[in-house]
């Protein structure tokens, strides 16, 4: 049982456990997608149906992950077949335990509120649309948000964090931006709002 019940893998090398987090990445970007269908579905169509089977799945996803073993984790096992012929990079199991556990919380709150009482409105969307945040932001830029609150918490134990983030004092040229580079997204960001509003 004990070769079953762990959390992150031992790697040599690596002072705390650790996991793939390609997979990690690869996993977050599976549940957003099907996250955002069933956010949007009942958003904008009124069907919470998908969002209710969703939510159990969510539910069962990070208690797999936090409570058993992340390797059996449904959607970090399809996240592993896309990534498998990707060099592996590692990142610490713990901060990432810590991060699935906030999802696992937001999850149990979603299940009590959809499935159990069958409430919808502001309070459901709005805990799912953070959800979102955080599984895109994740998935995409590689910004793990409850890894960076762990870090807060914890600061002196947050090792092998992913691009090197927790061990970055100084940013290279090619990471700076430029005066230009920051007007361009502030016109790009006026146009689009501007679109959007009055068109």
């Amino acid at each position: 049982m004990k070769n079953l019940f762990y959390f992150g893998e031992k790697v040599k090398g690596f002072d705390v456990r650790v996991l793939n987090e390609r997979e990690v990445r690869a996993g977050a970007g599976i549940m957003f997608l099907f996250a955002f269908f069933a956010f949007m579905n009942a958003f904008l169509v009124g069907n919470y149906s998908f969002l209710n089977v969703l939510v159990v799945v969510f539910f069962v996803d990070f208690f797999i992950r936090v409570f058993i073993n992340p390797k059996f984790s449904p959607s970090l096992i399809i996240g592993r077949f896309f990534v498998q012929n990707q060099t592996v990079e590692y990142s610490g199991a713990p901060q990432k335990r810590f991060a699935w556990s906030l999802g696992l919380g937001l999850a149990t709150v979603m299940v009590f509120l959809v499935v159990v009482f069958g409430i919808t409105g502001i309070v459901n969307m709005s805990i799912c649309l953070l959800c979102l945040v955080f599984l895109f932001f994740e998935s995409v830029f590689g910004i793990c948000v409850g890894c960076k609150l762990y870090g807060l918490f914890k600061k002196d134990e947050l090792k092998h964090c992913p691009g090197g983030v927790c061990e970055i004092k100084r940013k290279e040229d090619i990471q700076k931006f430029s005066v230009v580079q920051i007007i361009i997204v502030f016109i790009f960001i006026a146009v689009l709002a501007y679109l959007i509003l009055f068109l």
